[in-house]
């Protein structure tokens, strides 16, 4: 089941990952799932959707640091809040307690070539409003 992911006037469409089933399976119970994309702080060229009290705890799997522009991470809140790394450029995945890992759920398959116009919206204009829903 592929998903389309929409971000103010962009849409993706994303595949999920083989190599993250407890992952995939923890995002798909909450789809469809809508929140606001926002500019990373300490990661580079990349965007996050903060989870807030939605709390998801697993062990690391498929997980990364250095995500490529496209490949979408979940980070489960074991030293920073839980959210979704959305990268749109070079990304060193941190927080101000230093590096972090997430698990690489998904990876964009249709529309790359839009995300560095994303990232500029997302930093230019601020927080855009983001929806992961199955096709």
């Amino acid at each position: 089941m592929p998903l389309v992911i929409t971000v103010g006037p962009h849409a993706f469409r994303a595949r999920w990952e083989e190599r993250a089933p407890r992952t995939r399976e923890a995002i798909r119970k909450l789809l469809p799932f809508e929140s606001r994309l926002i500019q990373a702080r300490w990661s580079g060229e990349s965007a996050w959707v903060p989870m807030g009290d939605r709390v998801v705890v697993m062990d690391p799997e498929n997980a990364t640091s250095h995500p490529s522009p496209g490949e979408i991470l979940l980070y489960t809140g074991t030293i920073s809040e839980t959210e979704i790394l959305f990268p749109y450029g070079p990304t060193s995945f941190a927080s101000k307690a230093g590096q972090l890992a997430g698990n690489h759920f998904l990876t964009i398959v249709e529309g790359g070539d839009q995300l560095a116009e994303l990232g500029e919206r997302v930093l230019w204009e601020g927080a855009q409003p983001i929806r992961f829903a199955p096709i």
